[in-house]
């Protein structure tokens, strides 16, 4: 008996041990809203983390890209000076400087003589075949820096049809910087593009972007990358030679070839001479010729003149044409417009002053007593020199350190300076008696 009740105590207590044993331990209840926040907290921080190492690269990419693979700055573009075209007068040497030789024996002409040998003189058909060949050479050469400019607008007719318009104009090749291209064009045909394209004489086509314009003279700038063009496409063209003289008087009667699209139509050409040269534009803080000639074209022309060596004249435009020349075609002249073609090519804001003027002549001068100087015929309203207490009637004698003596310096002068600088403006001020030296600080604005 006391076995059987030691056993079954026994048995007892191994019971317990296994009941011990085998008991199940119950897992902390999963806190939902906290696994939520952490997962939240860590996909914002990976977010976070991903926006800091974009922007850095964004900012660190170009240094990086600068220090490992270092651009030259663009060099900037500068046109080439122009070339004078030199008088008959002008050729004629002093006396002293030419070494007398022995006079020859006079031989005397009857008029009779002279008519005879004038009468001996006839040109064939194949010397006006090598003559016009000539010209038609020229114009070929000068071809090379024109293109075709088209500028495109999406619109909607009145039925909610989609339809693009095209306007188009010839543009001139200014210069190639090397990774860029510069044209030359009227903005008034490009004012509302959407896209400008460029067509070139290979047939190629090319986007453009708008790069500067000028309000006075309705001329823009436009550009492209170099790489966008075919090296065969390249090897045609050129840039244009600006290097003409449209002031020089020596030019009147002179042959022009009228290159681009003169007759309204592109890849045109026509033949004339230059009738005038002494027709002036006044614009605001500038002036420019306008060059005539007895080319009968389109009003719609463009394009340039350029004279039997390919020197640029002039930039076609006929809006300033009168009602009896209409169709004859114009020009505004090369070496007023050089310096803005320049400053526009380079991307700089033309200072603003707000006058208009024009020389002081020479009788004016000694009969008057009206100094030398820009004579300021008109104000702009609320222009810096409008607030700088400028009048019309005054004489500006001097841009800072600069003499100025005739309108032409002042141009030159206003070409130099730019927007926001302020300068001091000498002039010259009628008086009850006589004109009274005055000094203005006038700040500069930017010419829209």
């Amino acid at each position: 008996m006391e076995q059987n009740k030691e056993t079954s105590q026994e048995n007892g207590r191994n019971k317990l041990d296994s009941d011990f044993i085998t008991e199940k331990i119950k897992q902390r209840p999963l806190d939902k809203k906290k696994l939520l926040r952490r997962t939240l907290i860590t996909a914002a921080m990976a977010v976070v983390f991903a926006l800091v190492a974009c922007l850095t690269f964004l900012i660190l990419e170009p240094v990086l890209s600068n220090w490992l693979y270092p651009e030259d700055d663009p060099v900037p573009i500068q046109l080439p000076a122009e070339t004078e075209e030199m008088l008959p007068e002008d050729m004629i040497a002093d006396e002293s400087e030419i070494a007398q030789p022995e006079p020859p024996a006079e031989i005397e002409l009857q008029d009779e003589q002279i008519a005879q040998v004038l009468d001996n003189i006839r040109l064939s058909s194949e010397d006006y075949s090598a003559m016009y060949n000539g010209l038609a050479d020229v114009a070929k050469e000068a071809a090379k820096s024109i293109v075709t400019v088209t500028g495109s607008v999406s619109n909607v007719d009145w039925f909610n049809n989609p339809y693009e318009s095209e306007d188009t104009t010839s543009g001139i090749i200014v210069a190639n910087q090397g990774k860029e291209i510069f044209i030359l064009v009227n903005y008034e045909k490009l004012k509302d593009a959407e896209t400008i394209m460029v067509t070139f004489r290979s047939g190629e086509r090319a986007q453009a972007q708008l790069k500067k314009q000028d309000s006075n003279t309705k001329l823009a700038i436009i550009s492209m990358a170099e790489s966008d063009v075919e090296e065969e496409t390249l090897q045609g063209i050129k840039p244009a030679d600006l290097s003409g003289s449209s002031s020089n008087r020596a030019i009147l009667g002179k042959p022009v070839i009228a290159v681009g699209s003169p007759m309204g139509t592109s890849d045109s050409v026509c033949y004339g001479v230059i009738t005038s040269n002494n027709v002036v534009l006044n614009m605001i803080d500038s002036f420019y010729k306008v060059l005539t000639t007895d080319i009968y074209g389109s009003q719609n022309a463009s394009g340039v003149l350029v004279n039997l060596d390919g020197q640029v004249l002039g930039i076609i435009d006929n809006t300033y044409n009168s009602e009896d020349m209409k169709n004859l075609v114009s020009a505004i002249g090369i070496t007023e417009l050089r310096r803005k073609i320049e400053k526009m090519s380079n991307e700089k804001d033309q200072a603003y002053l707000g006058t208009y003027g024009t020389d002081v002549t020479e009788e004016a001068n000694e009969d008057l007593g009206v100094p030398y100087g820009a004579y300021i015929t008109e104000i702009e309203m609320d222009s810096p020199a409008m607030n700088a207490g400028i009048q019309s009637g005054d004489i500006i004698t001097a841009i800072g350190e600069k003499e100025i003596k005739t309108y032409g310096d002042l141009v030159t002068a206003m070409m130099e300076l730019h927007p926001d600088q302020s300068v001091t403006i000498s002039l010259m001020r009628q008086g009850p008696e006589e004109y009274l030296p005055m000094e203005v600080e006038v700040i500069l604005g930017k010419l829209e």
